[in-house]
């Protein structure tokens, strides 16, 4: 039988050694498992859609957009521990005298690249259903590596020295870029969180449902088998960022759904 072929974005060189360490571990699996890099997420969700692949490993934004394009055909079959209770946080300059986001009328606010569900769209939407209108700040959208949907995180980083330079008053980042780096280890003391979102869904992995339904299950069932005490996978999952692949909870992009319809984002680029 043909191996399921999965499809992933190249946003990064360690992609490549997390990809062949997956193939490899499905190599005594049920299902076989290869895979193909895409230059962007537009791209994945065409092939996906084409059946090129049979999985992909999509953002957030990306999974909305099979969802729609394919008239609610899209199945999401895993998704990471920590795509669950993902977050988006307000920073801003240590001492700016920034509490919450009523502070935010009159001032400036970095967003990341607009096709950022976490740096971008989402503080959009969560910053209107908090009764602050477009009027009411000024945006300075910092469009970096598009069509990755933020997973660089180079327009966080772009957003963050905005407030750092004094370009901007307050930044939106997502909490990986938070706990990594804005908070922690390259500017401690220097930035603090005025706002954090509710809890959202990110990544997952999307079928269509002409994916055969027991090739599906067999391939997802290996997946979570992966074990954060066996070494071997360890590796695998520390480069991925996560300790357990967990079946998808789908009311988690419901927001996004929302900010998508919202926000005229088209479901195609």
């Amino acid at each position: 039988m043909e191996p399921l072929v999965v499809g992933a974005v190249a946003y990064a060189p360690n992609i490549v050694p997390i990809w062949e360490g997956i193939r490899d571990y499905y190599r005594s699996a049920p299902v076989e498992t290869d895979f193909v890099l895409f230059s962007n997420y537009g791209r994945q969700v065409d092939a996906l859609l084409a059946g090129t692949i049979d999985v992909a490993w999509n953002t957030n934004l990306a999974w909305v957009r099979t969802v729609l394009q394919s008239e609610g055909r899209a199945r999401a079959l895993a998704m990471r521990d920590t795509d669950l209770g993902f977050r988006t946080h307000l920073v801003c300059r240590a001492g700016a005298g920034l509490r919450g986001v009523g502070d935010l009328k009159g001032k400036k606010l970095a967003l990341g690249s607009r096709d950022s569900a976490h740096a971008a769209i989402l503080p959009l939407h969560y910053l209107r259903r908090e009764g602050i209108s477009d009027g009411d700040v000024e945006l300075l959208r910092i469009d970096s590596d598009l069509g990755k949907h933020g997973d660089t995180g180079r327009s966080e980083l772009d957003a963050i020295r905005a407030v750092m330079e004094g370009e901007a008053d307050a930044a939106a980042i997502g909490v990986t870029t938070w706990e990594s780096i804005g908070r922690d280890e390259l500017m401690p003391d220097a930035l603090q969180e005025f706002w954090t979102s509710p809890a959202y869904c990110h990544c997952n992995f999307t079928a269509l449902d002409t994916l055969d339904a027991d090739r599906a299950e067999a391939w997802t069932a290996h997946l979570l088998a992966m074990d954060w005490n066996d070494p071997g996978h360890r590796r695998i999952l520390e480069m991925e960022g996560l300790k357990q692949w967990v079946r998808p909870e789908l009311e988690g992009y419901d927001d996004l759904f929302e900010a998508v319809e919202e926000q005229r984002i088209p479901a195609h680029w």
